[in-house]
């Protein structure tokens, strides 16, 4: 099962197991972090957008086009960012750093 660290706005972190197959989205649902994923994972909209460790960014797949037009809607926008919904884990992301940017949270 890959382990990953959420790293909230503060700097409090969040150490997290996943099941392969699950989305950053889901595994933040499972521990409570209140990523807001308004669409509930179905792509339309960027409020599940999170900022990826630059050491794993290149282990992701690319982003989709539909993705990156999201993405343009998103806040707080870095060179590794994508939405939390569409990152799949698998065994190769174990030890994955994501910051929640401020602008993805509930308030």
């Amino acid at each position: 099962m890959p382990q990953l660290t959420f790293v909230l706005p503060g700097g409090r972190e969040i150490v997290a197991e996943a099941r392969p197959g699950e989305t950053i989205l889901d595994v933040a649902r499972h521990e409570d972090i209140a990523i807001e994923g308004a669409c509930g994972g179905s792509m339309a909209c960027a409020t599940c957008h999170v900022i990826v460790d630059p050491a794993f960014f290149g282990k992701l797949g690319p982003a989709s086009p539909e993705e990156e037009d999201m993405l343009d809607l998103a806040e707080s926008l870095a060179p590794t960012s994508r939405l939390g919904c569409q990152l799949v884990l698998h065994a190769g992301l174990d030890g994955l750093v994501i910051t929640v940017p401020k602008t993805s949270l509930l308030e």
